[in-house]
């Protein structure tokens, strides 16, 4: 896959909100439509161990982008398991209106439950139904009437990974202004 922000103009960069990545990517892809850029590369997430999605996924700074057709399999790789880290926050619009899931991993190497946990995360974006409900009765339900869609939302899921070790390493503009003016007052100046 390589350097997929080719496909972006001159200085723009890949720093989507959780809603964006949502409403703009996962949407349209669950759903057959294009996507223009179309930058984000679909991978199979049982393939690669996380340090591996280098050149593969799409790269915005740190942070690793694919969709993936799994749901709710297995998150397996060769070395290791992705395990589920706390609970699901919902994507929320600008509007207040709930559009997605965000799942957060944490993956392990070895395999459950001895495994050792790693730096490498992954927040898992999933679309919710149409309705915007959360409710596993209500979802039940509404899947019956719909027949399949619901199906074909949830096999769509887009994933962002990083390493956590690697967070923070970037210094802002002013952070490094600052530190250069620390240094001024070890320079001594003749008299």
């Amino acid at each position: 896959m390589g350097d997929e922000t080719t496909n972006l103009p001159p200085g723009f960069r890949f720093f989507p909100t959780d809603e964006e990545l949502v409403v703009h990517f996962l949407h349209r892809k669950a759903s057959m439509l294009p996507c223009h850029p179309d930058i984000i590369p679909i991978l199979d997430l049982q393939r690669f161990d996380p340090w591996e999605l280098h050149g593969k996924a799409l790269a915005g700074g740190n942070q690793l982008y694919f969709f993936w057709r799994g749901g709710t399999r297995t998150r397996a790789s060769a070395n290791g398991i992705w395990k589920l880290a706390g609970s699901d926050e919902p994507v929320v619009t600008g509007e207040n209106k709930t559009v997605g899931i965000k799942k957060t991993l944490v993956f392990q190497l070895g395999e459950a439950p001895g495994g050792m946990k790693t730096n490498w995360i992954m927040h898992e974006y999933h679309l919710l139904e149409s309705g915007g409900s959360t409710s596993s009765s209500s979802s039940r339900k509404s899947s019956r009437k719909r027949g399949n869609r619901k199906n074909e939302l949830d096999e769509w899921v887009l994933c962002r990974v990083y390493d956590a070790s690697e967070e923070g390493t970037e210094l802002s503009c002013l952070d490094e202004v600052f530190l250069s003016l620390d240094d001024l007052d070890e320079v001594s100046l003749p008299k």
